[in-house]
């Protein structure tokens, strides 16, 4: 073999070996590499080095998946990503039957979606993912929580109800609302998507299905959204 065949054979890369089997320091040799086709149906490049297992994964549609802990000095959003914001409406109020408004800031209240504090002008697409109710005292009785989320669309003030969710307590499923206990209303118990668009003057309600809670008591109330930021 003269010295420009050697050197091609030197160069030349063999073709890395597909396994069948999700690769491990154990089942590798050092230095060696493998690919496998991962559960999840991704392509994954494995290298053993210095007795380590080491993996990198490949895209085919330019979306990346992180196995566990993303760690960097600064990222930078260029198009869109979701996020998650926390919004306190703690209040003192006599829930009853009647449909009451929450705060978004402040602790005041409202009985419709006029008021400053009880409606929110939606920056963004946002999604409810859950909202947490604490009160200070139930004294006359644990009835069904009635929660809305209502809207009036960008250029008309029609409100429109975009779903319904309710404590049922006579359901095992619901715990009987109690002082100082707290109760999580899911997504997953409303009857559609809890879901607001841009540009939605917004608004959560509740109110008691058949009767009063007890004079004014505080209400601490926590809800978390999932908000599809655009850039």
């Amino acid at each position: 073999m003269d010295r420009i065949s050697r050197q091609i054979a030197n160069s030349k890369q063999d073709r890395i070996e597909i396994v069948k089997s999700q690769p491990s320091a154990a089942t590798l040799r050092e230095g060696q590499e493998v690919m496998y086709i991962t559960r999840d149906n991704r392509l994954a490049r494995y290298r053993k080095e210095q007795g380590r297992l080491w993996v990198s994964y490949m895209s085919s549609d330019g979306n990346q998946i992180v196995d566990k802990t993303l760690t960097a000095e600064e990222l930078k959003f260029t198009r869109r990503f979701t996020t998650y914001k926390i919004i306190a409406h703690n209040m003192t109020d006599e829930i009853d039957t009647s449909e009451v408004f929450l705060p978004w800031f402040g602790i005041l209240e409202g009985s419709d979606l006029t008021s400053v504090s009880s409606s929110f002008l939606v920056p963004y697409s946002m999604t409810l993912k859950k909202i947490m109710f604490r009160p200070s005292a139930i004294s006359t009785g644990s009835y069904d929580l009635v929660v809305r989320l209502k809207k009036m669309d960008d250029g008309d003030a029609v409100v429109d109800t975009v779903a319904t969710a309710t404590w049922d307590v006579s359901d095992a499923a619901f715990p009987d609302l109690a002082a100082n206990t707290l109760i999580s209303v899911e997504r997953s118990h409303f009857d559609n998507n809890p879901k607001f668009e841009i540009g939605d003057n917004c608004g959560v309600s509740i109110q008691s299905a058949t009767g009063d809670y007890g004079g004014e008591i505080q209400w601490k109330i926590t809800s978390v959204w999932a908000v599809e930021i655009t850039i």
